[in-house]
């Protein structure tokens, strides 16, 4: 109950739902969770999810994105940046941490960067399939 006292207090949740297209900016300071498609920048203090049926084409910057759909997106997270097993993204990211579950897609640059340091590329072009194929 007090997540959700203080969730409401930062500006609450906001959702586009399965079947919502948006084209535009969204600017937050509360969570976001895209089901819908959103075509556009999303710009969130908090955490950004784009769940199994979700889509980003746009600019992504947040504290922390977790995706199972598809982003095609520049994506600058200052915590992690989480991909699930079905998710699809393309485009270059600069976080403080990555997670990537195996069955995830990844084509895009990557550069991490801990809060306390200065950013450092891992990679100039890295594709991650998740399963060879036979």
């Amino acid at each position: 109950m007090a997540k959700n006292l203080e969730q409401e207090e930062i500006g609450g949740i906001n959702i586009i739902a399965a079947g919502t297209t948006l084209t535009g900016d969204l600017i937050s300071s509360g969570d976001c969770r895209i089901d819908g498609a959103l075509k556009g920048n999303i710009s969130s203090n908090s955490k950004i999810f784009i769940g199994k049926t979700g889509m980003i084409e746009g600019k992504i910057k947040c504290q922390s994105i977790e995706i199972e759909g598809e982003a095609k997106a520049d994506i600058t997270a200052t915590e992690i940046l989480s991909l699930k097993a079905a998710s699809v993204l393309t485009g270059n990211i600069r976080v403080n941490k990555i997670s990537i579950e195996p069955g995830a897609n990844f084509i895009g640059n990557c550069v991490m960067q801990n809060s306390s340091a200065h950013a450092a590329p891992i990679s100039t072009s890295t594709t991650i399939p998740g399963l060879e194929k036979e």
